[in-house]
């Protein structure tokens, strides 16, 4: 009976100190979202290690789109990681304004705090804007629910604050990182995450690829249902973003938004 109550104590201990974040819990799994290209139009697959993620909302094509699909059914999701204007990201509204092209918006704090009038013109040109969290920290390392909430709905305020409209309630994680406590944490909040199914290296401003090299990469990766993920501060993006577009269109496919993706793939 000693033993057991000695036992007892000191379990209540651990799980004091733990609480009291004096002892450390597990650390959480991070993972780092990755999506192999495929050619010749054909979707891509990902890896067994993130299978799960459909469970949490998640997505990074559209799931009932399929290679097989009809030239009245080719759809494309068009979405921006924001991390600040260059003039480039306005050169890329102009662009999709002229081709009548839907786009999702994921930006920052800082973004929608010194570039207001911007994502006021997101808004207002039927985009979505979306959640890139607050201050594009490692969301995988962040294990406490209250933390990762705060990243996520200061954004949301700030941005209501600021332009008078709500954002979309899509999230995705800085840099692709996360943890299914993220994912976890996220879908309880109401969030649907949206990874990707294309993405090049396109974001550094130093070292932008070559146009043509970048539309050809683009366009041989295209596949039905596909989320593409671009900067929209890239130079070679808004050089390349209309012709782009034109020839997806010539090549039967349609643009729409991630509230079609999250629907299904649109019957139409």
């Amino acid at each position: 009976m000693y033993k057991y109550s000695i036992c007892r104590a000191f379990r209540c201990i651990v799980v004091t100190l733990i609480i009291f974040g004096i002892l450390p819990t597990a650390a959480a799994t991070s993972y780092s979202w990755y999506c192999v290209h495929a050619r010749d139009q054909r979707r891509p697959a990902i890896g067994a290690d993130l299978s799960w993620v459909s469970e949490y909302d998640g997505y990074y094509m559209d799931p009932k789109c399929s290679d097989e699909a009809s030239e009245e059914n080719k759809v494309l999701y068009l979405t921006f990681d924001v991390g600040y204007e260059n003039g480039n990201v306005a050169k890329i509204l102009d662009i999709l304004q002229e081709e009548k092209v839907p786009a999702a918006f994921f930006v920052l704090e800082h973004v929608v705090e010194k570039e207001t009038a911007l994502v006021l013109r997101m808004f207002e040109e039927g985009h979505l804007v979306c959640n890139h969290t607050a201050h594009h920290k490692d969301m995988s390392k962040i294990s406490d629910p209250v933390a990762f909430e705060k990243e996520v709905i200061s954004l949301e305020s700030l941005c209501l604050e600021k332009t008078g409209y709500s954002m979309a309630k899509y999230y995705r994680p800085p840099e692709g990182r996360f943890s299914r406590e993220n994912l976890s944490c996220a879908k309880k909040m109401g969030f649907r995450t949206i990874f990707w199914s294309f993405a090049y290296a396109d974001w550094d401003n130093g070292k932008q690829p070559d146009p043509q090299a970048a539309t050809h990469k683009i366009l041989e990766n295209i596949h039905n249902g596909a989320v593409l993920l671009l900067h929209p501060t890239s130079a070679t993006n808004a050089a390349i973003l209309q012709d782009v577009i034109r020839q997806c269109k010539t090549m039967g496919y349609r643009f729409d938004t991630l509230d079609t993706l999250t629907g299904g793939c649109p019957t139409q």
